[in-house]
């Protein structure tokens, strides 16, 4: 049995409080003045302090009906960088979106201090105009077949 690299169990750490809204335990994850960099196309970004990112994550949870999937993850071996694919499921209005972050951490302590999102497709305010899949509206790439490679197809 292999042993989950320290800034994977971060990263899974964090997911868990996100899905949670664990103000402690999200604010456990981060160091104070991290940032959480987004596309285009949301309000009040980027997201500076690990305050702002735990209580912008609760209002998702809260007022969206977000939860979050972990699809994929990849370590830097030599670095404090981490990538993870992701799927943000907007349970409120029957949507999600899925993409990609790349993780900073601080070297001494292994806290997150940077997050720079990047989504497989555009944002979108409305369900429709996404494709379905199933009875969900999804973000996602095209043609990209996500069942086939083992990705959540709806939030269980």
């Amino acid at each position: 049995m292999t042993t989950m690299h320290p800034h994977e169990a971060l990263i899974r750490r964090y997911f868990d409080a996100c899905n949670a809204a664990d103000y402690e335990a999200l604010m456990g994850c981060f160091m104070p003045d991290a940032v959480h960099y987004f596309p285009p196309g949301l309000p009040d970004i980027p997201w500076k302090s690990a305050e702002v990112i735990s209580k912008k994550w609760i209002w998702c949870v809260k007022n969206l009906g977000s939860q979050w999937t972990i699809e994929k993850v990849l370590v830097g071996h030599d670095s404090h960088e981490a990538v993870i694919e992701w799927t943000h499921w907007k349970r409120n209005f029957n949507t999600a979106q899925r993409g990609d972050e790349w993780y900073v951490f601080d070297q001494h302590t292994g806290l997150i201090k940077e997050i720079r999102a990047y989504y497989a497709a555009p944002t979108v305010k409305q369900a429709e105009d996404l494709p379905r899949v199933g009875d969900q509206h999804m973000g996602e790439l095209v043609d990209f077949d996500y069942a086939g490679r083992g990705y959540h197809l709806r939030w269980e």
